[in-house]
C-alpha cells in the first residue's frame, strides 16, 4: 500500500539530475528502488485497481517507466531519467496513438492527467469528424472542464486549423495536433502522505467521460472515405 513519497525521493531526483552517470546511481540504486520506484508501483497499482474497477470491460494495464533511457535516444543526455511516472491505458503495441491516464513525479514538482502521446493525424481526423457530427457532446464536455480549475486543456496545434469549427467552444480541437487534459503543481505536501492517492482518484473520476469519449475513435470510420458533398 502507497504510504507517501520521501525527502529522500526529492533527493535522488535532484541528485540524479545533476550526477547522471552510472557510478552515482550505483552508489544510491537501493534510494532509488525503495524511495522513487517502489512508492511509484504501488501508487500506480491502487489508481490502477481504482479505474479498473469502473471499466473492468477495456482490459487496462498499468505501467510504470523505467529510469534507463534509451540509448539510441540519448542525444548528449545521461543515461538516467531524473523522473518517473505510471500510465494507465490499453495494452498497444502502439501505445502512443491511445488515451492514457498517467501520474509524473519530478525534481520540480508533479503532473498527472489523460490525453495521448502522439496520436495518429487519423485518430485527430476521426475526432474533428466525430464533432462535427454531433457538436452538442463535445460542447457539454468542454463547458464541464471550463466551470472547473484543477485540470486544463493543453493542446499541440497545427499552424493554421485543420477545418472551420462549429462553434468557438469547440476551436481548441480543430487547432490540436496532439492534447492532453492535465493538472501541473509543484512539490505539494500531499505526495508525501496517503492524500495523494484520492487526488488522484478524484481527478481521474472527472476524465472518465473524457477518456471513455476518446477510446473509441480508432472505431470510428475514416472520414476520407466520406463521398464528396
Amino acid at each position: 500500500m502507497f504510504t507517501g513519497f520521501t525527502d529522500e525521493t526529492v533527493d535522488f531526483m535532484w541528485g540524479i539530475r545533476f550526477n547522471n552517470e552510472r557510478a552515482w546511481f550505483e552508489a544510491h540504486k537501493e534510494i532509488y528502488l525503495t524511495h522513487f520506484y517502489q512508492p511509484m508501483r504501488e501508487l500506480g497499482d491502487e489508481l490502477y485497481d481504482y479505474i479498473a474497477a469502473k471499466r473492468p470491460d477495456l482490459g487496462l494495464i498499468r505501467k510504470v517507466t523505467r529510469i534507463y533511457r534509451d540509448v539510441r535516444r540519448l542525444h548528449g543526455r545521461g543515461p538516467y531519467k531524473e523522473s518517473l511516472w505510471f500510465s494507465i491505458e490499453q495494452p498497444s503495441e502502439e501505445w502512443t496513438a491511445h488515451p492514457t491516464f498517467w501520474f509524473e513525479l519530478m525534481p520540480e514538482g508533479w503532473t498527472c492527467g489523460m490525453g495521448y502521446y502522439m496520436p495518429k493525424p487519423l485518430t485527430m481526423a476521426k475526432l474533428r469528424a466525430r464533432i462535427d457530427r454531433d457538436p452538442a457532446a463535445m460542447e457539454k464536455l468542454m463547458r464541464k472542464l471550463n466551470r472547473q480549475k484543477e485540470l486544463v486543456l493543453e493542446t499541440e496545434d497545427y499552424k493554421r486549423p485543420r477545418a472551420p469549427a462549429p462553434s468557438k467552444l469547440l476551436e481548441p480541437w480543430y487547432r490540436a495536433r496532439s492534447f492532453t487534459i492535465c493538472h501541473n503543481d509543484k512539490l505539494t505536501d500531499e505526495l508525501f502522505s496517503r492524500d495523494i492517492v484520492e487526488r488522484l482518484r478524484q481527478d481521474f473520476t472527472f476524465l472518465l467521460p473524457y477518456y471513455d469519449y476518446f477510446v473509441t475513435l480508432e472505431g470510428d470510420p475514416d472520414p476520407r472515405d466520406a463521398a464528396p458533398v
